[in-house]
């Protein structure tokens, strides 16, 4: 908001000092406009966050066939991660039993992890995720990334609203606690494991369904 405001007032002195007939003026006029779009939209999507973080919604639960649902989501970020020369590999378990969960919700989750590891590994690198089948009641996802990894004194920090490692203007810090609040509504569990330098894994655990 503090942004969008001084792009306003600069905006507003370039109208009152009548230079717009200058090149140079009308381009830092289009670069405010520019920031101002990109403000509102960032502005816009703390504000989701924090809806849904908010608004707790009960989730619909239902069989879900995981190995597809995490594909179909690995297939949204590949395209930019083989842009950054990141490989995602699928390490699916066949004959995976189904889930009981909630297929939009588990969506956003699988989403948040797998852009945060294209984040945390940036450029050159591989995030593998897997399914398999724990034989006591429940499945298991991991999400491994070979990212800069997270200092030991944050892990105990990371599913907490508004705590964040990104530099600001980068995160909200709602997205992990989010994805925590969503596995356990859906009876499920997340945990996280790290080591600088060497990457991050995000495992979570589901129920099979009846």
């Amino acid at each position: 908001m503090a942004i969008i405001g001084q792009e306003v007032e600069w905006l507003r002195h370039l109208f009152e000092t009548g230079t717009l007939q200058e090149e140079k003026d009308r381009e830092e006029f289009a670069d405010s406009l520019k920031q101002i779009a990109s403000q509102v939209d960032r502005c816009r999507d703390i504000t989701h966050k924090l809806l849904n973080f908010a608004r707790k919604m009960d989730p619909v639960m239902q069989a879900v066939e995981l190995n597809k649902l995490i594909d179909e989501m690995a297939a949204l970020v590949e395209k930019e991660a083989k842009l950054n020369n990141i490989n995602i590999i699928r390490e699916f378990q066949k004959d995976l039993p189904l889930v009981t969960s909630d297929p939009p919700f588990l969506r956003q989750v699988i989403l948040n992890l797998l852009n945060n590891a294209t984040y945390a590994i940036e450029a050159n690198g591989a995030i593998t995720i897997s399914t398999k089948d724990n034989k006591d009641g429940r499945v298991e996802i991991a999400v491994v990334d070979t990212g800069r990894g997270i200092p030991k004194e944050h892990l105990k920090k990371i599913f907490d609203p508004f705590f964040t490692t990104k530099p600001p203007g980068k995160g909200t810090g709602l997205g992990l606690s989010i994805c925590h609040g969503i596995i356990q509504r859906v009876g499920g569990t997340i945990s996280v494991i790290s080591q600088l330098d060497r990457g991050t894994t995000f495992t979570i655990r589901l129920p099979i369904a009846p």
